[in-house]
């Protein structure tokens, strides 16, 4: 087995220009818009600039590293996708300029996968080309939202068309969301539970479509919003990939999802972490720099390991999806489960320390710590709860045994 992340020339030439892209372009245009307060002040302008970084982007060909170039993507295998995403979230912004940001992201290889071709020229089409946006409403307050098999918005057939009610909440883009990806149950009694629900393609704004509010949260109110879904008509040849089928089309695109947004938390922990050193470094206390006391060192240290593990882990993944992507016969959903626990804390773990070090400085809003900090405290949770992937791994690594005799398919399958 080889094991060999590092990266081929034009891999590195991407890097550079990604990086590039962040440090000279995307970072300064977000700077001089946060200083003149342009989101609050003058939305039309911070529009206007939003979409001048996209442009700016796509002529330099970095757009959809996840797509194939037949859609006018990059074609990035995961691996690769991984070096990009990690410079990309070392801004707010960074990911959407690229047109590789959550929900879309996993919407359009979603769509990839299981729309019609009609439906892909209706609805993944727009979206490659960065003319609209999309959501996927799958959680309910009604249930747990880690168990899918609870759904309880329902939909029954009436001649070509579907009706469906329900209640949905936290769908991400949902305020600003030119369709939606809906979940909704179809079927009273399957043999399995997983096999209750159906994806719908919901075109918005629409009757019978009611967005509540957007949900307030940590870091303000962004777009989460609580949706009441009252007899909206939806055409069959709007569904999604096959009748019950809703729970394997989610599953599909949970996976490398949940991978893109470590590649992401990795960009944040990095930037932490960076953050955290310079501090250290900086900082006179007490007779000698904070970089010298076995305290600080202590939490530099843990932070740098964890980080260290963190892309291996989130690599090792990436090579798995990968290689089940070439036909290879290879499973990725424990690495993956691991990766997303991990590196969620890591994450969370790592700001903490860097705002410890900075003291009353990194508690306030003059550095980026404390909204990274907001931000940081829902990736616990979102895409799943820490304890439900928990539970996952703990009865995978219980079935290899029972399987195998041993834990090793459980801990990555590798070679040591």
């Amino acid at each position: 087995m080889a094991i060999d992340f590092t990266l081929t020339a034009e891999q590195e030439d991407i890097r550079d220009q990604v990086r590039t892209l962040v440090d000279e372009v995307i970072r300064p245009e977000v700077d001089r818009m946060e200083a003149e307060q342009l989101e609050a002040s003058d939305r039309s302008g911070y529009r206007r600039a939003l979409i001048d970084l996209r442009k700016k982007a796509h002529a330099e060909g970095l757009w959809m590293p996840h797509m194939p170039k037949e859609w006018g993507g990059m074609e990035l295998g995961h691996v690769a996708l991984a070096m990009v995403q990690a410079e990309a979230g070392k801004v707010r912004i960074g990911p959407w300029v690229m047109n590789c940001m959550a929900p879309d992201e996993g919407n359009m290889l979603t769509l990839l996968h299981w729309a019609t071709d009609e439906q892909k020229a209706d609805y993944l089409q727009p979206l490659c080309e960065g003319r609209a946006w999309s959501c996927f409403a799958m959680t309910e307050p009604e249930v747990a939202g880690s168990d899918p098999t609870l759904i309880r918005t329902s939909a029954y057939q009436d001649g070509e068309e579907w009706v469906i009610n329900g209640h949905k909440w936290f769908i991400s883009n949902a305020h600003r969301a030119n369709f939606a990806i809906l979940i909704a149950r179809t079927e009273d009694d399957p043999e399995l539970p997983q096999a209750a629900n159906t994806a719908f393609l919901v075109d918005l704004p629409q009757d019978g479509w009611n967005e509540v509010r957007q949900i307030e949260t940590m870091h303000g109110s962004t777009g989460h919003s609580e949706i009441v879904i009252e007899d909206l008509r939806v055409h069959e040849s709007k569904m999604l990939g096959g009748r019950g089928q809703g729970h394997l089309l989610g599953q599909y695109r949970l996976g490398p999802a949940r991978l893109a947004h470590c590649m992401r938390w990795l960009a944040q922990t990095e930037t932490a972490l960076d953050m955290m050193v310079e501090r250290s470094l900086e900082r006179y206390s007490h007779g000698s720099l904070l970089a010298e006391k076995q305290g600080i060192q202590w939490m530099i240290a843990d932070s740098a390991m964890e980080l260290y593990q963190s892309k291996l882990m989130v690599l090792h993944a990436a090579s798995k999806i990968d290689a089940a992507h070439r036909g290879e016969d290879v499973d990725f959903k424990s690495e993956v489960s691991m990766a997303k626990h991990f590196v969620a804390n890591t994450l969370n773990r790592v700001i903490d320390r860097s705002i410890q070090v900075h003291g009353a400085l990194g508690y306030s809003t003059d550095t980026p710590l404390a909204h990274m900090y907001q931000q940081a405290r829902w990736a616990r949770f979102a895409d799943g709860a820490d304890e439900v992937h928990q539970m996952r791994i703990a009865q995978r690594t219980i079935a290899a045994y029972k399987d195998h005799g041993t834990t090793r398919a459980a801990t990555g399958d590798l070679p040591v």
